[in-house]
């Protein structure tokens, strides 16, 4: 499944409205937010149709995954998007997790929970906001919001960087802040960052990681960001979308599928974003002398023109 879905799920007082253009979207938020109503609605829609008085309109079916048979009504299911709340005790499950992987649809997940066995993107965590209030017949209107769409005072000197991985990108980022005499280590993986935080005094530190699947943590790096002022976050969608995205490769299909990823990268195939980009990155410098391997950096990305094109791109720090 790919592309962009619109959706909009009413009745004569509520009007939620929002689009979803990953396989994964997860709403968070506190109780009276919303989030039981529109799983109510969506149950309603499904079981009486029409005289549920429950409109839902998209462009695929939008259906509510819950009970034991879960499982099975996954795997008999294609090109749709699934809802599923946080009481379903699978969604926390390894088993759910890997019958994500590889499916061909769409799922918004209603939990508080960070989610630990699923990559979802930061850009992909949202709260819902009410407009309007339940007077006589005016409308509420349910919108989703990005929570994290502040995560640190960005652009950033920094005196420290902390990178996620522990591969090309990581040599990228200590080859950079070494020219610069700034200290680089990596965390060795995205749930050692927080150790990796320890001891941090109060030098400009700047974490930089894999935005496409780094959701699950957010809530406990937010934290960490809104308590110490010092530390900032860079999330690209990953490293190689970095390089991608920089315009060292001239290539015209690397614009297109940058402008509108969504249209390019299916859920059956890619469990999360990153994994695509680096599979473009591979294919479009194949075995050439720009070649790229994610478990060792190519030389050529640091030769002082790749180096000089690519850091002008990063958005996030000054070097």
């Amino acid at each position: 499944m790919k592309g962009k879905h619109r959706i909009v799920i009413q009745n004569n007082r509520l009007h939620y409205e929002f689009e979803v253009k990953r396989n994964i979207s997860i709403i968070q938020g506190d109780s009276a937010s919303g989030k039981t109503t529109l799983i109510n609605m969506l149950r309603q829609a499904e079981n009486l149709g029409d005289s549920s008085g429950v409109e839902v309109v998209c462009d695929v079916p939008c259906r509510v995954l819950e009970g034991r048979n879960w499982k099975l009504i996954l795997e008999n299911s294609f090109e749709s998007i699934f809802f599923i709340d946080e009481e379903n005790a699978f969604l926390n499950t390894e088993e759910f997790a890997a019958s994500i992987h590889g499916s061909d649809n769409y799922f918004v997940l209603i939990t508080r929970e960070n989610l630990y066995n699923l990559p979802y993107s930061v850009e992909e965590i949202y709260g819902l906001h009410a407009s309007g209030k339940y007077h006589d017949t005016k409308k509420v209107y349910q919108q989703m919001y990005q929570i994290y769409s502040n995560t640190g005072s960005i652009p950033v000197k920094p005196e420290k960087i902390i990178t996620e991985d522990s591969n090309a990108g990581y040599e990228f980022f200590k080859a950079v802040s070494e020219e610069r005499g700034i200290l680089c280590e990596s965390a060795d993986g995205k749930s050692n960052l927080f150790a990796a935080l320890d001891g941090i005094g109060r030098e400009e530190v700047c974490i930089v990681a894999d935005g496409a699947a780094i959701g699950p943590e957010m809530n406990r790096l937010y934290h960490q960001v809104i308590k110490n002022k010092n530390i900032h976050l860079y999330l690209p969608e990953s490293f190689e979308w970095i390089i991608l995205n920089s315009g060292l490769i001239e290539e015209k299909e690397i614009k297109e599928v940058l402008k509108k990823p969504e249209e390019y990268i299916d859920s059956k195939g890619y469990l999360s974003w990153e994994r695509y980009f680096t599979k473009l990155l591979m294919d479009k410098t194949g075995i050439s002398y720009m070649q790229y391997k994610k478990s060792k950096l190519n030389p050529f990305y640091l030769h002082d023109r790749s180096k000089r094109i690519i850091l002008e791109s990063i958005n996030g720090i000054r070097f």
